[in-house]
């Protein structure tokens, strides 16, 4: 059942009082159940226009951002002329910081791609790189990869085995992330943890869909299929 959008008891205190005072992020004792229906402009940021580069082969679009009639958030990757390509990234207006992050999605499928869920700070918003991931890498749904980077330093890199297609249904995916651990979940059930090094920073709540260039170790050749898309049906955020 689709979620309903809500904002409960002391977190709704602190949240309102965030917005107000136009504070960058939102701590303590916050509720963000948010369905994914439409796009709601005080809540969400459309990357537009640009590229990140590197190993990133698309530029952004925000046309590319759209909501199935079933009540799903839709990235697409698609190809407007030969060899050029359109990823799609939304990111929430707010930063977030220590507590339960899940979402329910279906990431797309093909080799070469990235379909993600994640937090993310760094220098464009004057702070350290820090970052926790959820990953579907296209070339094979069946696994997931979870990661996190504290001050640009990575290299938590964790393959998880699913026993299920993710591509073909929608299944829960969360991450705690505590002062002293970050553990990961697939459908209520803990599946990884670390404990070394912990992201600090709160950052912002971001989705994207994405073509690899060279990086095929790791993601796999992508052969220019296009368009690909990837679900989502709603994210929930639990502050401590």
């Amino acid at each position: 059942m689709k979620r309903l959008k809500r904002l409960c008891g002391a977190g709704m205190t602190l949240l309102l009082a965030g917005l107000l005072a136009g504070a960058p992020s939102v701590s303590a004792a916050t509720i963000f159940d948010e369905p994914l229906t439409y796009f709601n402009s005080a809540t969400w940021q459309k990357a537009d226009g640009y590229s990140n580069g590197g190993m990133f082969n698309c530029t952004w679009r925000a046309n590319n951002i759209s909501f199935t009639s079933g009540g799903q958030l839709r990235l697409a990757l698609t190809s407007p002329s030969n060899n050029k390509f359109d990823g799609a990234e939304m990111r929430s207006v707010y930063k977030y910081g220590y507590g339960k992050y899940e979402v329910s999605m279906k990431p797309a499928k093909n080799s070469g791609i990235v379909s993600s869920f994640f937090t993310y700070t760094g220098p464009s918003d004057g702070t350290p790189w820090d970052e926790i991931d959820i990953e579907f890498l296209g070339k094979d749904t069946t696994k997931v990869q979870f990661n996190y980077y504290t001050n640009g330093v990575g290299g938590h890199e964790k393959i998880v085995n699913l026993g299920f297609d993710a591509s073909q249904g929608y299944h829960t995916y969360a991450f705690d992330w505590q002062q002293g651990y970050i553990k990961w979940y697939v459908d209520g059930v803990l599946k990884h943890t670390a404990t070394s090094n912990i992201p600090s920073h709160p950052g912002k709540i971001m989705m994207n869909l994405w073509n690899g260039t060279g990086v095929d170790s790791w993601l796999g050749s992508y052969n220019g299929a296009n368009p690909l898309y990837a679900y989502y049906d709603w994210l929930k955020f639990t502050g401590n």
